[in-house]
């Protein structure tokens, strides 16, 4: 056996020695171990004691965490199966209310009628608001879900609902309140409860071979930003199509994976049944209007860019005009009459529409297939220098381009973004979207509707937890959440700052070094103290602004 140290061997023979760290993280992959963890401090109430506990990063990326990635993969395997074929409505009842929950009740009720009275005689209603107030966090306390109003009546803006003469119009049914789908019986009696199984797809933007344009002079990529950006509103509108045409509350499970093309399409795992021609109408019938603000019109690039004026927001720094704020913005788009939105998405030709049956092969090929790249990244996957400049040339696309109400991007076509603040500039969005891993689409990877299986993400990974326990035969020890207090372990060497050592010397036994944040705004300094001798070395940082 060589020792990597010895400095008689060949420096080819000793760069071909694995890594130390290289061969852990190996390890632990192949024995499902996560290789990111993050150390977090959890307090034993019971008994005052400390402690430093490894937590799994759970990432459900396989570039940062393979076994993390792969647990995350199963577990949504597991919730795809458990809830796509149900027999019976997954629903809870609700427990009868007790007399204390009763008696807030009441007691809120008339506490809100003297207030009213106040209100309507021209009163002063501030302390009876702040009684209101505990009293709907004491509701809440005492167990009871919601408000006593229902949802609040929030000012929202609302357009014309009648539908474009260009899309067709859809058949509705009356609706039932259940979320399964029909039955059929087959001439020997047995019964069967099919389901579906959905791809759908954005149009296209221009001729494509392997996955990258064949002319990307003629390729709409203006186009394919938006729709990639505004994806996650048309799934939106497809399942609220897609429940009045069916006549239920239709339940889903759904993915969302980039197509060779770079294009996000949808994966759909539907309870219950439709005609297939049912299906490619409310697919060819679904679309999303876009009513924001124009942007045809570049106003600020380069060096001209608008300037921060503390109390007035944003303005022309030639004509000292400060620009429309976006409620202001929305306000002349209201009342134009001849205003047309910024853009109208809408599903491509292809819908493919398959019908699956419970405990055949089809239906776990479709659940594998719906979680195959669960793991990747919609930027992952790029074969050639072709597909390569095609992502670079789509996040360009996207560079520039809006991608919600408080998107920077707003100031280069002249209108304040939504909550507007010092700093923001033009091409300097943080959001995902702009991302090349995410190439515009900065929804949820993976969709699930409320009444799918009945059982959040947490309850069916306890429910494994379960069933691997009572296989090994030991039993699930219960534990009091209310026991343990968690917070992140500070790592003992700020690996994250820089030091800045100050006039007291450099860093000795008994003198204090300063240290900064780079490029902080405010600066903001600490000093660091260490003990003289003997035992472990206590840091402690003190910051201040």
């Amino acid at each position: 056996m060589t020792h990597a140290q010895d400095r008689a061997l060949p420096r080819a023979v000793r760069l071909a020695m694995p890594l130390a760290r290289d061969v852990v993280e190996e390890v632990a992959k192949l024995n499902g171990v996560c290789i990111r963890p993050v150390p977090l401090k959890r307090l034993d109430t019971h008994t005052g004691k400390w402690e430093t506990i490894d937590v799994p990063c759970g990432s459900p990326m396989d570039s940062k965490c393979p076994p993390c990635a792969k647990r995350n993969k199963q577990l949504r395997k597991a919730q795809c199966r458990e809830g796509w074929h149900l027999d019976e409505e997954p629903t809870i009842t609700p427990d009868e209310p007790n007399e204390e929950q009763r008696w807030l009740v009441e007691f809120r009720a008339d506490i809100q009628a003297q207030r009213d009275d106040t209100e309507r005689d021209g009163g002063d209603t501030a302390d009876l608001d702040a009684v209101i107030e505990g009293l709907d966090e004491e509701i809440n306390a005492a167990g009871m879900r919601g408000s006593v109003l229902g949802r609040a009546m929030t000012s929202k803006r609302s357009r014309s609902t009648r539908r474009r003469q260009d899309a067709p119009d859809l058949p509705k049914r009356r609706m039932a309140h259940t979320t399964l789908g029909r039955t059929f019986q087959a001439p020997d009696g047995r019964t069967y409860r099919p389901s579906l199984f959905v791809t759908l797809t954005l149009p296209s933007y221009g001729k494509v071979r392997d996955g990258a344009p064949v002319d990307p002079q003629t390729y709409d990529y203006a186009r394919a930003a938006r729709d990639a950006l505004h994806f996650s509103k048309l799934v939106d509108r497809f399942v609220q199509n897609l429940r009045r045409v069916a006549g239920f509350d239709v339940q889903y499970f759904a993915t969302v994976e980039p197509q060779k093309r770079l294009a996000p399409h949808l994966h759909m795992a539907i309870r219950g049944t439709l005609p297939r021609a049912e299906m490619k109408q409310i697919a060819a019938a679904t679309y999303h209007q876009v009513w924001w603000p124009p942007v045809d019109q570049v106003r600020f690039e380069g060096e001209h860019l608008p300037v921060w004026e503390e109390g007035a927001g944003y303005l022309d720094a030639d004509t000292g005009e400060v620009l429309p704020t976006w409620d202001e913005a929305l306000d002349e788009l209201d009342t134009d009459e001849d205003a047309e939105p910024l853009h109208v998405i809408r599903f491509g030709e292809q819908v493919d529409v398959k019908g699956v049956l419970a405990g055949t092969k089809d239906a776990d090929q479709c659940i594998r297939y719906l979680s195959k790249y669960l793991t990747k990244s919609l930027g992952d996957g790029l074969d050639g220098q072709a597909q390569h400049e095609h992502a670079a040339r789509f996040v360009d696309a996207l560079r520039f381009e809006p991608c919600s109400p408080t998107c920077p991007n707003w100031l280069r076509y002249g209108v304040q973004p939504k909550g507007a603040k010092a700093g923001m500039a033009p091409g300097r969005c943080r959001s995902k979207a702009h991302k090349p891993e995410h190439l515009g689409y900065a929804g949820r990877r993976v969709l699930v509707s409320r009444k799918w299986s009945n059982k959040t993400l947490a309850e069916h990974k306890q429910d494994r937890r379960t069933w691997v326990l009572e296989a090994l035969g030991k039993a699930d020890e219960l534990i009091d959440p209310h026991r343990y207090v968690w917070k992140l372990s500070r790592p003992v060497t700020p690996t994250w700052l820089r030091w800045r050592y100050g006039s007291c010397g450099p860093f000795v036994s008994g003198n204090a070094g300063a240290l900064t944040w780079p490029n902080s705004k405010p600066e903001r300094t600490a000093k660091i103290f260490r003990q003289l001798k003997g035992g472990r070395h206590e840091r402690r940082v003190q910051e201040a602004r």
